[in-house]
């Protein structure tokens, strides 16, 4: 379980002698149009996720692709389906972030030049936000580097800010790590124990361990934001469970965060039922798209051993594999594979026949896998229950699914969003016996 801890109260002077931003009860009018009692409206709550285009360590690292999704994807997911904000904002310098960023639903704040150098602190973009949207009572700044973070526990800060008068509330996580003095190169001193009795070294388990902040995300009233503070006022911390935070910010944390996010992190309100059938589209998925013509007009083919080996795993798992494609394919050929896979070639409408498969086995659409990359299978992507596409999919395709492979088509995307279905479908099994 998630544990939260109230801060003490504390007063924050105001530095520039501002008085804070008071907005008076707005009247509201009665279902006859006349004069109703005064109704002070809810404050408003905007998420901003702060994604500048010059990463240093990472080039354009919020948009790159973490387990499948853009990394600032993972936290627009997550503070959408929260439902506790009445806005959510990226701010941005860059084309592509800003694109990303509506592709996902967000609206984007695009930020000057001044608040996007590199010396540029948080607090400068988010005070130059705020004076453009006088509408923003209380912002909640969420790092896009925290891939794991849920729904839940942006309702529960949520509540503290609103229900609980906290004015600002930050994310931090436990951690058991002992801390020694550091000592200075030159100079002849002995280190020290900062947090613990060597000649008695706790157990972890029996040791509260410390707090520390994990950068997932910092509320503030806009009071304490004009003042020059993102911390202040009443404080509260609220604690994290260690598995979802989750920070990225140098190449070598990309592989360990990957695994995190698939394991724990949040994919979407909808839960995931079991994969029944997986549809994948011939050309450009099972294969690479190139065809070869032989001299006597025989139509040639390739297609990577490791697609095949995921297709033969995943029918031993109890999943139908079938096969689509729009051209007008040889299946004297296709069936040269030995995929042992139904398929349907020179079809004009893949969700429709798609829709008859689904019917024919009596699966709902959620029971149903989709790997496509053009245009034409984009229904079907938005429709099933699971969906991808290869790396060199089209860019329609590509804006239709939840998971972008690293392999290109008939380069071993096949298996690898096979592999992606069985990690998945442990999330059920596990759900299932809790």
């Amino acid at each position: 379980m998630d544990s939260v801890e109230k801060g003490a109260a504390t007063t924050v002077s105001n530095p520039r002698g501002r008085p804070s931003r008071g907005r008076p009860p707005k009247l509201q009018r009665n279902s006859r149009g006349g004069p109703g009692r005064s109704v002070e409206k809810p404050p408003h709550l905007a998420a901003l996720i702060l994604a500048r285009g010059g990463s240093k360590g990472i080039p354009l690292k919020n948009i790159k692709h973490l387990a499948g999704v853009p990394l600032i994807g993972w936290v627009l997911r997550a503070a959408l389906d929260s439902g506790v904000f009445q806005s959510v904002w990226v701010s941005t310098d860059h084309d592509e972030i800003e694109n990303v960023a509506k592709q996902f639903g967000a609206q984007v704040h695009r930020r000057s030049s001044e608040v996007s150098k590199d010396s540029s602190t948080s607090l400068d973009a988010i005070v130059e936000f705020l004076s453009y949207h006088n509408e923003v009572d209380i912002v909640g700044n969420i790092q896009a580097t925290s891939p794991c973070l849920h729904p839940t526990d942006l309702q529960k800060v949520a509540e503290m800010i609103r229900e609980e008068g906290y004015d600002s509330v930050f994310s931090v996580v436990r951690r058991h790590q002992f801390r020694w003095s550091e000592i200075q190169k030159g100079v002849r001193e002995v280190t020290e124990p900062l947090n613990l009795n060597p000649a008695k070294r706790p157990r972890r388990q029996d040791w509260d361990g410390e707090l520390y902040e994990n950068g997932s995300f910092y509320f503030a009233k806009r009071h304490l934001i004009e003042m020059g503070y993102l911390q202040g006022g009443k404080m509260a911390y609220y604690e994290m469970r260690a598995e979802h935070s989750v920070d990225i910010d140098v190449d070598i944390d990309w592989p360990i965060a990957e695994q995190r996010v698939l394991r724990y992190g949040y994919f979407g309100k909808e839960k995931f039922k079991e994969i029944k059938l997986l549809v994948c589209s011939i050309d450009g998925c099972l294969t690479n798209g190139h065809i070869y013509v032989s001299g006597d007009q025989k139509e040639i083919i390739s297609y990577d051993v490791k697609d095949a080996i995921g297709i033969s795993l995943l029918k031993k798992s109890g999943i139908e594999v079938r096969l689509i494609s729009e051209r007008a394919c040889s299946k004297q050929t296709l069936s040269s594979l030995k995929l042992d896979c139904k398929m349907e070639v020179n079809v004009p409408d893949k969700l429709a026949v798609v829709d008859e498969w689904r019917k024919e086995m009596g699966l709902c659409w959620k029971e149903v896998a989709y790997l496509g990359n053009e245009v034409s299978d984009e229904e079907c992507l938005k429709k099933v229950g699971l969906s991808a596409v290869p790396a060199d999919a089209c860019s329609t395709a590509q804006k239709a699914v939840g998971y972008i492979c690293k392999c290109n088509g008939g380069r071993g995307a096949l298996r690898e969003f096979a592999e992606h279905i069985f990690l998945l479908m442990e999330k059920v099994v596990n759900s299932c016996q809790k």
